[in-house]
């Protein structure tokens, strides 16, 4: 896709997610009197595919564009993204962190004296705690594998000085502690950790706090924290409004948005292109550091047999299945052929071999027959049950038509769409238990920056917690190779190099047909020239990130 065609595409998909209705005008109520107008608000209105509730951006069932923007804006980390895509201290939070100790591998943080949360708590070492114990054990979490790697966090000097120490080295460390919750407000709160964010932010730290979230209307309104205790952002406000692409695209030629993140379809981007015509737009394509994978899970009994899932991979159209997810948009150019490293990612490299096996005889040495138009074995039709989280695009439509891909080779499914909470907390989590009901999974392997931790988190094991040595799936999938895992531990700790990793890793994993990568997500972001400072942003931070830079001239 040529530059000018990119630009097209992104101005065409950004205009179609915010209402268009601006506010009525000021009219006399009394002839002859005159209403004086309130201060103008500095305000920027985003126009945005949807503001649903679910914004822990812990979980891989709140993975979005604006639990990501949100999370940038309202909660604060220990290290952010830079341009390159290099994690950056923030010193809004901190005033250092650095390895204090080879033995035990020590991490040491010292925390502001002025940060703090929205209702004058102050963010301490409590906050690093709450999130540690959430993320070692709750399923699933967003890249786990460093969390898991934590013995014990020790809190000085009023909680300022936090001291984290690990049972290896771990050099990925800087990808840990980003996003931080409020313990205080969380740890004891109803609902516990499946609740958390659910549908508000019970406390902020950060440069915008929450004026109003109002999920039925479609609308989040942003404004600037009078608690936060660095630079203010210039805006007095940022409001995130939904709506489909058609009406986005209205509202930002009304001047009723002046930005939109939106998903671009291939008729959105032509939308965008001839708004463009008639009006100065500034487009980019942003890529989300989240990846769409078809899930053949060694936890189901129907599908333990390397043979049968190798089959069914050979039985699904990937590029089919990417042209249908991707709708033609900005992710059909980025398909991912890794099975750990997203195409955006520095170290990406494509792995994917030539496909081998033939479906009908693998399915046949596996003892299965045709019987008409299916597939059996001991008179029951092989039929599977394919997951996706409800709601959510574009895991539900791939699932749909993986779903008509098997019906077409003689393998019967059905798709069954469940609320994400249930889906990832519940019938992706017993990975081990001989009664899951999951077979295929669409679902999101997001990237943390730490590829090492990602590997480790999407295909490693761990030891069980009830003998202490067993090892266990420690995935989504149920995946557990000791073949593989002292390289997977090797790459975590710093022992070899990820490249020399992957290398020996990524074909074992292709050959095993566990995991079947789409494409990564990417939304198109559209501003008019009214508003100043508009980016892409740093990997994994999206626009909004740097909104607090953002300014608003009006012509």
């Amino acid at each position: 896709m040529g530059k000018r065609t990119v630009v097209a595409v992104v101005a065409a998909l950004a205009l179609s997610a915010c209402t268009a209705t601006p506010p009525p005008p000021l009219v006399p109520s009394t002839p002859g009197m005159t209403v004086v107008p309130k201060e103008k608000v500095n305000e920027v209105v985003v126009g945005v595919d949807d503001v649903k509730g679910g914004y822990n951006p812990h979980t891989l069932a709140s993975q979005s564009a604006v639990t990501t923007a949100l999370a940038s804006l309202l909660l604060p980390s220990t290290f952010r993204t830079d341009g390159d895509g290099s994690p950056r201290m923030d010193l809004d939070l901190l005033v250092g962190a650095e390895v204090t100790s080879a033995e035990p591998y020590t991490v040491t943080y010292t925390i502001r004296r002025d940060a703090s949360w929205s209702d004058s708590a102050p963010i301490a070492a409590e906050d690093f705690v709450y999130l540690w114990q959430r993320m070692r054990t709750e399923p699933g979490v967003v890249d786990p594998a460093g969390y898991r790697l934590i013995d014990d966090i020790a809190s000085r000097e009023g909680g300022k000085v936090v001291e984290v120490v690990f049972s290896k080295p771990y050099p990925g460390w800087r990808s840990l502690f980003h996003d931080l919750l409020p313990a205080h407000l969380l740890k004891d709160a109803p609902g516990g950790w499946a609740a958390a964010l659910g549908d508000s932010f019970p406390a902020t730290a950060g440069p915008f706090a929450v004026r109003t979230l109002d999920q039925p209307r479609g609308e989040i309104v942003l404004e600037r924290s009078d608690r936060f205790w660095e630079q203010p952002p210039v805006l007095d406000r940022v409001t995130l409004r939904r709506a489909n692409q058609h009406d986005t695209i209205e509202a930002l030629n009304a001047g009723d948005a002046q930005v939109a993140l939106i998903r671009a379809d291939a008729i959105a981007l032509k939308d965008v292109e001839e708004l463009g015509r008639t009006t100065a737009l500034t487009t980019s394509v942003v890529p989300r550091p989240e990846v769409v994978q078809v899930l053949l899970r060694p936890a189901s009994p129907k599908l333990e047999d390397v043979r049968v899932r190798t089959a069914v991979m050979r039985s699904l159209d990937r590029d089919e299945l990417i042209a249908v997810g991707s709708r033609s948009g900005p992710s059909a150019d980025l398909r991912a052929d890794s099975q750990v490293t997203p195409p955006t990612s520095a170290g990406y490299t494509p792995t994917l071999p030539a496909p081998t096996g033939d479906p009908v005889q693998l399915l046949t040495e596996a003892g299965f027959t045709r019987t008409g138009s299916l597939w059996e074995r001991d008179g029951k039709p092989l039929e599977l049950t394919i997951a996706a989280p409800a709601g959510v695009e574009p895991y539900v439509t791939v699932a749909n038509q993986v779903q008509r891909q098997l019906s077409l080779s003689g393998i019967a499914a059905r798709v069954l769409t469940t609320q994400p909470n249930a889906l990832f907390g519940q019938d992706l989590a017993d990975t081990g238990t001989s009664d899951n009901t999951v077979d295929i999974a669409v679902v999101p392997q997001p990237d943390t920056g730490d590829s090492a931790s990602v590997l480790a988190s999407s295909f490693g094991c761990r030891t069980s917690p009830d003998d202490g040595g067993t090892p266990i799936p420690a995935n989504l999938s149920g995946f557990c190779d000791q073949a593989v895992q002292p390289v997977i531990e090797q790459a975590l700790s710093g022992e070899v190099l990820l490249a020399d990793a992957l290398r020996s890793i990524e074909p074992v994993l292709w050959q095993q047909a566990v995991a079947m990568p789409l494409f990564q997500v990417a939304d198109l972001l559209v501003a008019l020239p009214e508003v100043q400072g508009v980016t892409a942003g740093a990997p994994l931070a999206g626009p909004l990130s740097v909104a607090r830079t953002w300014r608003r001239e009006d012509r």
